[in-house]
């Protein structure tokens, strides 16, 4: 799926953390940040957030369950 901003970074970390499969961030310039690992997203996901040149990203799960949880914080961020 295609995300233009996560501005709620804390819940988007606790959205991943209820994930159980592999779960990706793409960048624009086709960067893979596997996001099962906690060093990769303390490091990886606070630069691709503080950087202002990513305008979008793209989130792949490979688990359908996990797809639903990233699709519910995407909902919940939203409004």
């Amino acid at each position: 799926m295609k995300v233009k901003q996560i501005t709620n970074v804390d819940g988007f970390y606790k959205a991943l953390a209820k994930c159980r499969g592999r779960v990706e961030l793409i960048t624009e310039e086709r960067d893979v940040l596997n996001l099962a690992s906690t060093l990769t997203q303390f490091i990886g996901l606070t630069t691709v957030f503080s950087n202002p040149d990513i305008k979008t990203y793209e989130i792949v799960c490979y688990d359908p369950n996990d797809f639903q949880y990233i699709k519910e914080f995407l909902v919940e961020a939203d409004q």
